[in-house]
């Protein structure tokens, strides 16, 4: 009954949020009870992954907070949903971090834009490093919190980092079962070899000096045709 009750209220405040611009999607929503400080740390491979702190405001001087880092999309970098989610749980009394992974956004990584799923995870544990070394985290209560594609990331992560002690998705996608598969299956076996065999002489250009081509997501370079 009293879970029952606890549903009902939920709903209710939800409904109400509903007409709260603040509630919103707006994927550049700023709170004016949150503050956002740029950062970097490095991860293992000595590679610098860029971040925004999001800190409440109300946070205790004299206490520690529990802190979730929060991972982009594939193919996203954080100013797009990783800030909004940010900003949200930032709201409700974490300190969070939303990241670039490495190669994408203000991360380092050459080339731009590789899917290296390893080194994604990666990014989180540097996100943990970092969070561990400030005086205000309570390091006993870091989560990450993985948006389509960094939901597998995420659990990457803390599979192999037993700092990461909670993990939330939203929208999670298996990368690696779409890139076999195709989205609902829909790529059959040859079409995967055709693929494969594109990737293998795509190399051989790029060892001759050819143009390298990009995964699709962010563009590579920005310009005032860019949509």
């Amino acid at each position: 009954m009293t879970a029952a009750l606890g549903v009902m209220t939920f709903a209710r405040t939800m409904s109400a949020s509903a007409q709260n611009m603040s509630f919103g999607a707006d994927n550049f929503y700023r709170s004016n009870n949150v503050t956002i400080q740029p950062i970097t740390f490095p991860n293992q491979f000595k590679m610098n992954v860029a971040g925004n702190l999001f800190t409440p405001k109300n946070l205790d001087a004299n206490g520690t907070a529990p802190a979730i880092i929060v991972g982009h999309p594939m193919g996203a970098v954080k100013e797009q949903s990783a800030n909004l989610y940010a900003t949200k749980m930032a709201e409700q009394g974490f300190v969070t971090v939303s990241i670039d992974l490495s190669f994408w956004g203000g991360s380092d990584g050459e080339p731009r834009n590789a899917v290296l799923p390893d080194l994604y995870a990666e990014s989180f544990s540097a996100a943990v490093d970092y969070l561990s070394l400030q005086n205000f985290i309570d390091s006993e209560r870091i989560g990450a919190l993985g948006i389509c594609g960094s939901g597998s990331f995420a659990i990457s992560a803390a599979k192999i980092d037993s700092r990461i002690k909670a993990v939330a998705t939203s929208s999670m996608y298996d990368m690696g079962a779409v890139n076999r598969n195709g989205l609902r299956h829909a790529q059959t076996v040859e079409q995967r070899k055709e693929i494969i065999e594109q990737m293998s002489q795509q190399r051989s250009i790029e060892a001759a000096g050819g143009e390298v081509q990009y995964t699709s997501g962010t563009v590579h370079e920005l310009t005032q045709d860019t949509p």
